[in-house]
């Protein structure tokens, strides 16, 4: 453990211990005689008499300044790995520092404030791990109160001992996290140092290294990077702050379906547990592709039962609000994801000692799970019988209509291939035919045999053998039933009887922008194939895409959706089909159906990251990779399914099912490498796009038994060069082989990363349109415009960081024209008048704010626009005087003058212009008539008297270093 900084004589620590290791100023020692029982007894007795410290531990590691008698003890360890930890940190954050002080006293200094900030760290960490009174987080938060001067409300999350790197000098310091600000404070060598960062600001986060340190992290803001290291434990600072910035970034920036947590809904109230929990339950429902309103209550070590290997499984159980999962710890070994709705019964077993707390849990297809080795196995019986008792009385028509089905799935089961033989099939000749229904009948009994070992619900095991089935391609006849099982949309189709007709009843018939666009698109969807070429295919396409644009009116409809639900129709029925849709728009695929597509855009910067570490070469050729994501959009959002042949694609949207995301992403690099040698031949952008295009349009299924359609998408004429023909199932194999070894875990840090760098590109895209706009029409310089723009939006942003429930917050629409996405209030716009206009009048200048206010509310929804403000002061600093004159005038005119009690207590009315007075000057209207006549005399243009402009100039001065 790290120790106080104590002074050790050098004669005693050369009598007493053996050096082992040493480098610049750290000696890392161990007793004489540890591990001897003699000479232990002879030291023990020493140690007594003359070193006290020695009694702590067997080694220890002390500070040394070169020619000084006297040492610092900084830390010790009983064991030997204990202490080279220790090392091991100091090595890593300390050593390469030290060289860039010039005095040893500074060193000395340095290293002892950074191990007491260390310790002061560990009894904190401590403190909170045991739910004791967190008394040093109380002392960190008065100090963070006292430091920051923030408002009551600026929760503080939690506090870190670190240092902030100024050029090639460490600063040490204390790293504050709270709801809405990262801050940073330090005081060393006699000077103080303040850092004040809104999450808001942050572009970019990422661990990295530099010249001296191997592990920081770094922030990067519009202004400045600032680079932050030696913490006791990086990898939780860094999950703390990427969650921190996660949810205020799309709390504040992406309000358009984003929705947070129950435990996160008031930002006042949020703790690290909380984030540690949302970190959980993310990863959760990512990986078992969960719905989002899951929450995650126990999370345990145990063994699984698994009867094709014949032994019990070391894994992890989560356990939800209605599922109970399971994953091995060998990744890919084995999966189970097993729906509360299909339990019947949860037991305790007898303990025995080759069986230690096992409990059984029985579903309704014949099968048991049998898991043990769980730790408060009574607890979490109890808790999983009470929420299978909750979910049992809140669907009894689905244990109903299972009376007399052995299965969820029999009436898909008992379907018949419809795929092949009804309305999908195209007749092939004879022979090749076929051949291709037995090869599809040999995947039949491939599926069959694996479905008596390791069953055919949802809550089959899911294991490596079944992963290489499906990158075979499914067997047309079973392709709908296995989508719906893998996907978990058979649990919503048997939990939600009628939900589908009566969503349809209600749907049909409306008229709104989603059905207009579904309109336009239902022709477009599959017009090559037979079934969407009758108005009975149309129909049902229709049905499915009005009825979820009324479930969910915040996604609605959105391009792309008309292609993946027409695929779904062919292999499912038609309420399948909206399940499915359901399943993927809402859980698999995330954020990737709305205006912005921010889903889909952030899954593109992080195809980027990994086109640049996995393809190096074509990366470096591509030094744009833009292109090759706007290139790769279509294949995320339709699954491959609009450039490539249908009966290729749907072997992609098998993986997908089964695999996720994962699977979209490896086999497009797979796509890329097998183009990598032309792309890095190509001259521009269009013929990169050829060569994908023409790739992908010969990506070829020589064993299905449909008959391939000509393509729509196509770029390319019969009469081109022939192009080699790739087998879907050579390619998907080659995705797997080579980049299959991306887990979950890694998708989701890449896409936390890659979401700021999204949202703050649209904050920057919005920005520009803006200034394009406004510009035309005011003298404001660019740079100043820019500036007043951030504190425009700003002012918008402080008045949410503390109120969620704020219907500030409501008014922020990312789907609304740029110029509309931030308006103020009444009261924004006062302090951001009092900030910047240079007509004040004292105490009553919050008068006059409300004045300009309501003559820029022209709509009279008592909000204005960014535009309104900067053409307001457009006038005030550089209109000329006549305009000036005209826009006093009309501040005492209606609609900016009204009758309100507060206005008529104003010493402004009594001498105003109005409709019913005769014109009476004021002092401040003399002053500009002066002016004028000064302008005219002088014959030249002039802008505000000097004492305007020099307060002009001191605003932005510090409005600049206030956004700083």
């Amino acid at each position: 453990m790290w120790l106080k900084p104590e002074e050790v004589l050098l004669k005693n620590a050369l009598r007493l211990w053996v050096t082992q290791r040493t480098s610049g100023y750290f000696i890392l020692q161990r007793r004489r005689g540890h591990g001897d029982a003699g000479g232990r007894r002879l030291v023990g007795a020493l140690d007594a008499v003359l070193d006290s410290n020695a009694r702590v531990a067997p080694f220890r590691i002390l500070l040394q300044v070169p020619g000084a008698p006297v040492y610092s003890a900084i830390a010790c360890g009983a064991t030997l790995e204990e202490i080279n930890q220790h090392w091991e940190w100091l090595e890593q954050n300390l050593l390469h520092t030290l060289s860039v002080f010039d005095s040893k006293e500074d060193i000395v200094s340095f290293v002892k404030g950074k191990i007491k900030g260390l310790i002061a760290e560990t009894t904190s960490s401590k403190l909170a791990e045991l739910e004791e009174e967190p008394e040093k987080f109380r002392e960190a938060l008065v100090k963070f109160e006292a430091r920051f001067n923030f408002p009551e409300a600026e929760k503080l999350i939690t506090y870190y001992s670190c240092c902030c790197w100024k050029g090639k000098v460490p600063r040490q310091g204390w790293l504050y996290l709270s709801i809405n600000h990262l801050c940073f404070y330090s005081f060393f060598l006699g000077k103080e140092l303040k850092l004040i960062i809104p999450w808001v600001d942050v572009q970019k986060l990422e661990r990295t290294s530099n010249v001296i340190m191997t592990d920081i992290i770094r922030i990067t803001t519009p202004s400045k990077e600032r680079d932050f290291s030696m913490f006791l434990n990086i990898d939780e600072a860094f999950r703390i702050m990427e969650q921190l910035a996660d949810v205020t970034l799309r709390r504040l920036l992406d309000n358009e379906i984003f929705e947070l947590d129950p435990g996160l809904q008031d930002p006042t109230q949020i703790t690290k547990r909380d984030l540690e929990a949302r970190a959980q339950n993310e990863f959760f429902r990512a990986f078992f592709r969960l719905p989002r309103k899951e929450m995650v209550h126990e999370v345990l070590d145990c063994s699984l039962w698994t009867p094709f290997s014949r032994c019990h499984t070391a894994g992890r159980m989560c356990a939800s609000d209605s599922y109970i999962c399971f994953t091995s710890k060998e990744s890919g070994c084995c999966d189970v994801l097993i729906p509360l709705r299909e339990v019947v019964s949860i037991e305790k077993m007898e303990d025995t000692s080759l069986l230690p707390n096992p409990v059984i849990i029985s579903i309704r297809s014949k099968m048991a799970f049998q898991f043990i080795e769980l730790k408060d196995r009574d607890s979490l019986v109890e808790n999983l019988l009470q929420r299978l008792k909750q979910v049992n009385a809140s669907n009894p028509v689905y244990y109903n209509s299972l009376k007399n089905k052995d299965t969820v799935l029999s009436f898909c089961t008992a379907r018949c291939s419809l795929v092949v033989f009804g309305y999908l099939s195209v007749i092939l000749p004879l022979p090749h035919f076929i051949q291709r229904l037995c090869s599809e009948r040999v995947k039949e009994s491939l599926w069959n045999d694996h479905f008596a070992e390791y069953g055919r619900t949802v809550c089959m095991f899911r294991t490596e053998k079944i992963r290489k089935l499906v990158a075979m391609g499914i067997p047309e006849s079973l392709r709908g039933e296995l989508w719906l099982l893998f996907s978990d949309a058979v649990t919503d189709l048997a939990s939600h009887p009628g939900y589908y007709e009566n969503l349809v009843e209600a749907s049909m018939g409306k008229c709104c922008i989603a059905t207009e666009e579904i309109e336009r698109d239902l022709h477009r969807s599959l017009p090559e194939h037979p079934t969407f070429q009758s108005e009975t295919g149309i129909a049902a396409l229709r049905r499915v895409l009005t009825a979820y644009a009324h479930r969910n009116p915040k996604i609605g409809y959105c391009q792309s959706m008309n292609i993946l639900t027409s695929v779904l129709l062919l292999y499912a029925k038609e309420e399948e089909a909206f399940w499915l849709l359901v399943a993927v728009c809402e859980r698999m695929l995330p954020d990737y159906f709305n205006h912005r597509v921010i889903g889909a855009q952030v899954d593109q910067s992080a195809f980027e990251e990994l086109i640049k570490e996995r393809l190096p070469e074509l990366a470096e050729h591509m030094k744009d990779l833009t292109t090759l994501s706007s290139i790769s959009l279509s294949w995320f959002l339709t699954l491959f399914l609009s450039i490539m042949p249908l009966e290729s694609a749907v072997n992609a949207v098998d993986c997908f099912f089964f695999d996720g995301i994962k699977a979209i992403f490896q086999l497009g690099l797979a796509v890329l490498e097998a183009n990598a040698v032309e792309l890095c031949n190509s001259k521009d952008d269009g013929q990169a796009l050829m060569i994908l295009s023409r790739f992908l349009d010969h990506v070829k299924n020589e064993e299905s038994p449909l008959s391939p359609f000509k393509n729509h998408h196509t770029f390319f004429s019969d009469d081109q060069e022939p192009c080699a023909v790739t087998e879907v199932a050579d390619l998907i194999r080659d995705s797997y082989e080579k980049f299959g070894d991306y887990s979950v875990d890694l998708i989701e840090q890449m896409r936390y990363r890659h979401r700021i760098r999204v949202l703050q590109s649209h904050e920057d895209t919005t920005k520009q349109n803006v200034l394009r706009v406004v510009i035309p029409d005011v003298s404001i310089v660019p740079e100043h415009l820019e500036e007043l723009y951030d504190l425009f939006k700003r002012e918008h942003l402080i008045s949410c960081y503390w109120d969620l429930t704020s219907p500030v917050i409501e008014r922020h629409d990312p789907s609304r024209a740029y110029a509309e996405q931030y308006r103020l209030d009444h009261q924004q716009f006062t302090n951001l008048y009092k900030l910047v206009s240079p007509w004040t009048c004292g105490e009553h200048t919050e008068v006059l704010a409300e004045r300009m206010f309501r003559l820029l509310d022209e709509n009279m929804d008592h909000l204005i626009e960014f535009k309104g403000l900067a053409c307001c002061l457009d006038v005030m600093y550089n209109g000329e005087m006549n305009e000036k004159i005209k826009l006093l005038y009309r501040l005492h005119i209606p609609p900016a003058l009204t009758e309100d009690e507060r206005d008529s207590q104003s010493p402004l009315k009594n001498p105003l212009l109005s409709t019913s007075r005769p014109l009476v000057i004021g002092k401040q209207l003399k002053q500009m008539l002066k002016d004028l006549a000064k302008e005219k005399d002088a014959k030249m243009e002039k802008g505000l008297p000097k004492m305007s402009q020099v307060r002009c100039g001191l605003n932005f001065t510090l409005n600049r270093s206030w956004g700083k």
